[in-house]
């Protein structure tokens, strides 16, 4: 993105003719509106002097913050499932810890049109940026608050002498170490964390407000009418490619262990395919939130107005192409002329009128169901991969950045570039719309049976023919092992058990570097006329040869609804009057954020929670799911999917039909109005001489 703005060499320093003129005058007015200079040589020297007096510097400037800035929001979702397992929250929690930033930015963006250019808008931004800043510091702060991670575990060590492993005869000091885990500081600590991360997302919410939408008409103003277009184009397409960025660093950072700061590598005895894995989930956020610090600073450096580009000669066809972009920016001289009550007062009055128009309403409400959709989607689809793949949350991370959002952003470019292809109607618009999601549809309805089987467990999906669970059989009786011990092992019958105690094993092979190569002397597994044994790690759920055909199909999917995109937002902006354009989007945007950005996380959270087989305990409360119905899960996760897709189709299917119906109407009035002229015509032909003859 640098080479592309810096390419013209030094902000455009140079002159047409080369020269270099002195004007005092023009330093004076350096930070005055200049929408059409009379001395540009002059105002290309008052750019030669400062860096912050070129647009061309602030779209440098304002891509990296919307990127920096996508990496803070875009990051939880990748590291969601971690966090999960790390502080016991269920999916519905989690969900609507990812949604509640859209609290703190729907509060606010409502008075965002009023605002406009009333205000310092860099700096207004730079404090924002700084506020969305330390919400990323504030989401890493529960890891310095709380202690080490711990984790049931086989073999003692300096990190505890505790032990999973079959302890026949009373309860000793070897006990496991879930049992003595819930102290009183550990219940408080579970809510304080809770409550940061709370706090920090409703400041994110707040801080990104003016980010975007005071950026744009920032550089609206004072681009010049030829490149504003380009530049605008390069944030759009940053805000697509910021979400996968934030994914593959999600990718990066869970490789480390979670407590890399806290101890060495030689007392961790996990592996990041072991299910009770937690990655460094907190370093993401710290390297987001310092960049988004960085990309603040030069905000509070650049003026309130700066002199408008100027390009030379090569402005003649730029009328032509700015006349639509014209009548998307905000009509900020209409607005200034409204004081606050009076913008209070007028905008229920064009809500209703706008809610009342059914092409605009059909239209939002179709994108209330594929954002929705979205929101589900980013939120849970790493974890979903995790759990019916069995992949690590870093190869998980890595396939949805690398694969699925790149997909979304060449079907928004595809939708795009069919529109100005053929130069559609309105009708023609809402029909690329129809057959986008008709076939999203077509290629997504193989998903839901594109899954794999739940894993046999011992006692949670598997009981053996006394119909009685491996952990209520006198194999494991002797053992007392604990109700809340997790440490998944998988037998040699093929069976996987919640724990060595719970396997009966009552040895343990360990390697020279201190991991473990398999568990012996387990009463639990049928063996050859002796005792069974197991490896340690899950089983797995053994269909990774459906991997990559869902991986294409959901794909495939996403680019097909994506094309859709461009076509609706231009259904709104043309089917509404022109005077209530910035209002309409504005009311869109918001829609979106309550309807579906806000609920949706949630409303998927709560039904991946329904799926769940085993629950974990923390301090006689329900915490992360250890097991799923992974057929349940498919099924309800990826049917909430197919159920907003068709909601979609249904609302777009719904606008053309009544874009047709106005297309006919409007071509029967028309053909009504030519027939009496045609008869006029006619009647004089007839009186004429000519006819006669």
């Amino acid at each position: 993105m640098a080479p592309a703005l810096l390419a013209e060499g030094n902000f455009g320093c140079r002159s047409q003719r080369g020269e270099r003129r002195e004007s005092p005058a023009m330093a004076d007015r350096m930070t005055s509106r200049a929408p059409r200079s009379s001395h540009p040589d002059a105002a290309q020297k008052t750019l030669c002097r400062s860096p912050f007096l070129s647009i061309k510097f602030f779209v440098f400037c304002h891509g990296l913050l919307q990127l920096s800035q996508l990496l803070v929001s875009g990051y939880l979702k990748s590291s969601i499932s971690t966090i999960e397992r790390r502080y016991g929250l269920s999916s519905q929690t989690s969900g609507l810890l990812a949604s509640f930033n859209e609290v703190g930015n729907t509060l606010l963006i409502v008075f965002l049109s009023y605002l406009g250019s009333r205000v310092h808008r860099p700096r207004l931004i730079g404090c924002g940026a700084l506020l969305v800043s330390l919400a990323g510091f504030l989401m890493a702060l529960p890891h310095f608050l709380t202690g080490p991670y711990r984790y049931d575990q086989s073999v003692p060590s300096t990190f505890s002498n505790s032990t999973d492993l079959c302890q026949r005869g009373a309860p000793g000091p070897w006990a496991n170490l879930s049992d003595g885990s819930c102290t009183p500081h550990a219940s408080r600590e579970s809510h304080e964390v809770l409550l940061v991360m709370f706090v920090a997302q409703a400041l994110l919410g707040i801080g990104g407000v003016p980010i975007q939408p005071f950026g744009i008409s920032y550089i609206d103003d004072f681009a010049s009418e030829r490149n504003s277009p380009l530049y605008l184009g390069i944030l759009f397409s940053v805000t697509v490619i910021g979400p996968g960025v934030a994914f593959m660093l999600g990718s990066a950072m869970l490789r480390f262990y979670v407590d890399i700061d806290k101890v060495s590598a030689a007392e961790v005895q996990l592996t990041n395919k072991d299910p009770r894995w937690v990655g460094a989930w907190w370093l993401g956020f710290l390297v987001a939130a310092s960049l988004v610090a960085l990309s603040a600073l030069p905000y509070f450096f650049f003026p309130r107005e700066m002199p408008k580009e100027v390009v030379r000669g090569k402005d003649r066809d730029s009328k032509k192409r700015v006349d639509v972009l014209r009548q998307l920016r905000p009509r900020s001289e209409h607005m200034e002329s409204l004081s606050l009550m009076e913008f209070i007062r007028r905008f229920p009055v064009v809500l209703l009128r706008n809610l009342r128009h059914p092409v605009y309403l059909l239209v939002v409400l179709a994108q209330v169901n594929l954002s929705a959709m979205v929101a589900g989607l980013a939120t849970f689809m790493g974890k979903f991969l995790e759990r019916q793949f069995s992949l690590t949350a870093s190869l998980a991370n890595m396939i949805i950045g690398a694969v699925n959002i790149p997909g979304a952003m060449v079907g928004i470019v595809v939708g795009g570039a069919i529109l100005k292809r053929f130069q559609m109607s309105l009708r023609q618009c809402s029909a690329l719309c129809v057959l986008g999601m008709l076939l999203c549809l077509l290629t997504a309805f193989p998903l839901l049976f594109l899954g794999c089987p739940t894993q046999r467990v011992a006692g949670v999906t598997y009981w053996d023919s006394s119909g009685l669970g491996a952990q209520d059989t006198d194999c494991s009786a002797q053992c007392h092992c604990s109700q809340r011990g997790f440490n998944p092992i998988c037998g040699s019958d093929g069976v996987e058990y919640i724990s060595p105690c719970s396997a009966g094993c009552s040895d343990v092979s360990i390697h020279p570097d201190g991991s473990i190569l398999n568990y012996t002397g387990c009463s639990c597994i049928a063996g050859l006329g002796r005792a069974g044994s197991a490896w340690p790690g899950t089983c797995g759920t053994a269909c990774s040869h459906l991997f990559v055909p869902f991986v294409v199909l959901s794909c495939l999917a996403g680019i097909l609804a994506s094309i859709s995109h461009t076509p609706s937002f231009m259904l709104i902006l043309r089917s509404i009057q022109p005077e209530d354009k910035s209002f309409a989007v504005g009311i869109q945007f918001m829609l979106l954020r309550v309807l579906a950005w806000m609920p949706g996380p949630v409303l998927y959270g709560s039904a991946i929670d329904t799926s769940c087989l085993l629950w974990e305990r923390r301090c006689e409360r329900r915490a992360a799911c250890r097991y799923y119905d992974n057929t349940l899960f498919r099924q309800r996760y990826l049917g909430l999917q197919f159920f907003f897709e068709v909601g979609a189709f249904l609302c777009f299917g719904a606008v053309y039909l009544i874009l047709s119906k106005q297309e006919r109407e409007a071509r029967q009035a028309q053909q009504e109005k030519a027939e009496p002229e045609k008869e006029k015509l006619a009647g004089n032909s007839l009186k004429s001489p000519e006819s006669k003859v």
